[in-house]
């Protein structure tokens, strides 16, 4: 683990014409997900924590053996983050995501397979992670590995191998980070108070329409998450490239496209969304998300060693086609 002082403030004010800072996005998205770390530790400690959060730390061996003190402070960290999120509600509305799906179904970015997309994460990073010195690839197989050893499903560790690698986005399509990493939430109707930095929704224009601003919006109770519109980036991304072009199972795509959506499994809000099929979904969210926030301090794994192992789990559920030896993906 990189001592604090390294830690890159995160620049939400880069010219995004010009470059992609892939560095700064990683201190982006490791300050998010610092915060969702101690927030949850310190309301467990404090024993202000509803069970459901206290739960999200106690599914597996692995994070159970976990010091959940060895990350940076809380307070500090929502300085990082408190800029980011500001710009991100903002800017996360209903027209914006309508449009940002439209783009997704008719262009696609780049064809390659999901170890040449693992490749190209790690050259666009182009730096560690501030809280380790692993590169993208390691910090992906870190927390396939811990899965493993859990003994978890093969769909599972898959899903613990990929589930970063819709940050490729951000050298694609998006306008900022705003639109890449961060907590997500749904768009067409009220923002939650379980969201963080609620106050900072006062300068989107959804929060003024007299349909988004409603409690249900534009949805109805029990519509089912399936049907809900969350906040696009690089977890929504990637849940539709799966949806589409792999045969992983309900749990690892609900993984995939709700690991970042703390306001509901986390902090207990949109609730009435919920449809029969969500409750089975959050229980495999929360199943996944230690593996996600907590698998930074392992140890290094040897790439080429491993790399024959998720070949194979690859190719079990992104079917190469004929002539391929690994599925090309449309990204």
């Amino acid at each position: 683990m990189a001592p604090a002082a390294t830690f890159e403030t995160p620049n939400i004010n880069e010219n995004f014409n010009s470059h992609k800072d892939g560095l700064a996005l990683e201190a982006t998205s490791d300050a998010v997900d610092e915060v969702n770390v101690l927030k949850a530790a310190m309301r467990v400690k404090n024993g202000t924590a509803t069970q459901e959060e206290a739960d999200i730390y106690e599914r597996s061996v692995f994070d159970a053996e976990k010091d959940k003190t060895q990350f940076r402070q809380y307070e500090d960290a929502c300085d990082r983050v408190k800029n980011f999120y500001r710009e991100q509600h903002e800017k996360q509305t209903v027209a914006y995501n309508l449009k940002a799906r439209n783009d997704f179904r008719f262009k696609t970015r780049a064809e390659m397979t999901i170890w040449q997309a693992m490749e190209k994460l790690n050259t666009l990073i182009d730096e560690s992670d501030p809280d380790t010195s692993l590169s993208q690839i390691e910090h992906l197989l870190q927390s396939a590995e811990a899965i493993r050893r859990d003994g978890k499903p093969k769909w599972f560790q898959l899903t613990g191998l990929i589930h970063d690698l819709g940050k490729l986005l951000f050298f694609y399509d998006a306008r900022g980070q705003w639109d890449v990493v961060g907590d997500t939430f749904p768009v067409g109707c009220r923002f939650d108070e379980s969201i963080i930095y609620p106050g900072t929704f006062e300068g989107n224009p959804d929060s003024k329409d007299d349909i988004y601003n409603t409690e249900h919006g534009i949805y109805t109770p029990g519509c089912g998450m399936d049907n809900v519109m969350l906040s696009w980036g690089h977890d929504e991304y990637l849940y539709h490239i799966c949806k589409e072009q792999s045969t992983l199972p309900d749990e690892a795509l609900a993984m995939i496209r709700y690991h970042s959506f703390y306001p509901w499994h986390s902090a207990g809000g949109y609730k009435w969304m919920m449809d029969e099929k969500d409750e089975k979904m959050l229980a495999a969210v929360k199943a996944f998300n230690p593996y996600d926030l907590y698998s930074k301090s392992d140890d290094i794994p040897k790439v080429e060693d491993l790399k024959p192992y998720y070949m194979e789990l690859i190719n079990t559920f992104f079917a190469p086609r004929e002539g391929e030896e690994a599925k090309v993906i449309k990204w």
